[in-house]
């Protein structure tokens, strides 16, 4: 499966590190988040190098929507409820600048962006979206309800926020890490200190930072506790209708849809990794009768690592990591999330004040309601018959037949029918 992002980029290559190196900043991880952190720093003259396993930009940002919006859902009631209002305008402001901050990149590197309204519907909840509402008052004046949206799922209406944006993530990408310090191919599979050693290489480094997706140091920080990963699926048609914005439901098991030139792009039936339920069949039953005459032209499926508060960790590793440092855990938003922690990473690296730093910080509290269901989750998988047994923390792998993978209910780990890692946090393969 090829995602319409990748069949209409085209990506550099990288070598492969053949030799010991010594960097200031280590960064492993070559999706959007290690790009953007890469590219922040060059732009601040401090020497990195960045590593991949594989190829960059290939498995989770390559499987993305590419919404770039301020709006995440009914996030803002959420974040109120939880913390307090500031705390709210606070993510409102972050993710903002973050919007603002691809405006400027397109105008440097041309990425197909498009400025859209987005668009968040409920198919039969109208308080959610009037409480949403309600905290957005308080805290901006981009937002407003609206009843007359144009697509083909029945609905009470929606929160619009204006002068978002689209475009072409990997088109942007591919310009921005031409220029960088890239290894491909490099897989780091043990971190000593500040020692990272790649097969028969090793990288010295000051400080790193982790952006593999899901983190792959289990040592420090809990992530295998405060995360889970959850999947979702796509398809682009051609022959379509033309929707003018971004369209998502407040609900976890709705859709969600945006053009690409001619394509329309719908994508949903989301649920845990590894309890894969129908896959693509339901988008496909939806495209053929709504969408009789369009054609299936892509299908794949996108991977998200969900938080304890739906807000992302971003920031040091953990209290006992003073030199490592995480950007993980997007909640479905890794455009402007991915952008907001560049920025509070390379502040934090240059020990500078980050107004966003304490709203993402990793060490907050973990008492959220999403903890005991995690640890429900873990000790039922742990104690599932399998024969395959996932090789981060030994919980049974589920044959995905959808996809043709063994995938982890427990953190998200997945392996293609040879035992391959697909997706992290899992670093060996099966044996």
């Amino acid at each position: 499966m090829q995602s319409i992002w990748a069949d209409k980029a085209q990506l550099g290559r990288f070598n492969k590190l053949d030799s010991n190196i010594k960097t200031d900043i280590l960064i492993i991880g070559g999706g959007i988040a290690g790009i953007l952190c890469a590219y922040e720093l060059s732009l601040r003259g401090i020497d990195y190098t960045l590593v991949d396993s594989s190829r960059i930009c290939t498995h989770t940002t390559s499987g993305t929507t590419a919404k770039i919006t301020s709006q995440h859902g009914l996030i803002y009631n959420k974040i109120e409820k939880q913390f307090n209002t500031d705390f709210a305008k606070l993510y409102f402001s972050a993710n903002q600048k973050a919007v603002d901050e691809y405006k400027l990149l397109s105008q440097k590197f041309p990425c197909d962006f498009e400025i859209k309204n987005s668009f968040v519907y409920s198919k039969d909840n109208y308080r959610r979206l009037e409480d949403e509402l309600n905290t957005l008052n308080k805290i901006t004046n981009v937002a407003k309800y609206t009843n007359n949206i144009p697509i083909p799922v029945s609905n009470v209406g929606a929160i619009q926020f204006e002068g978002q944006a689209q475009f072409n993530v990997l088109k942007l990408l591919s310009a921005i890490s031409g220029s960088l310090n890239i290894y491909e191919n490099t897989k780091v599979h043990k971190i000593e200190g500040n020692t990272a050693y790649c097969g028969d290489c090793s990288i010295s480094a000051d400080k790193i930072i982790i952006a593999t997706h899901f983190p792959i140091i289990n040592k420090y920080g809990l992530y295998y506790m405060k995360m889970y990963q959850h999947r979702t699926y796509m398809l682009a048609l051609e022959n379509s209708v033309q929707l003018d914005g971004m369209y998502v439901d407040e609900a976890d098991d709705g859709f969600t849809f945006r053009n690409y030139g001619d394509y329309l792009l719908i994508g949903g039936e989301g649920s845990r990794t590894g309890k894969t339920k129908c896959g693509f069949s339901r988008l496909e039953s939806l495209a053929k009768t709504k969408f009789p005459d369009s054609e299936i032209k892509y299908k794949w499926a996108a991977q998200d690592c969900m938080t304890l508060d739906s807000i992302a960790y971003i920031g040091r590793y953990s209290l006992l990591s003073n030199n490592m440092y995480v950007t993980t855990g997007y909640n479905k938003w890794g455009m402007t999330t991915a952008m907001i922690g560049s920025k509070i990473i390379a502040d934090l690296i240059e020990d500078k004040q980050n107004d966003y730093a304490q709203l993402y910080s990793p060490t907050r509290s973990i008492l959220r309601p999403q903890l005991a269901i995690n640890a429900v989750n873990y000790i039922a998988d742990i104690c599932s018959f399998s024969k395959k047994r996932c090789t981060h923390l030994g919980c049974a792998l589920k044959w995905n037949s959808e996809e043709h993978s063994w995938d982890c209910p427990c953190h998200g780990s997945r392996y293609n029918k040879y035992g391959n890692i697909i997706e992290t946090p899992a670093i060996k393969n099966l044996k």
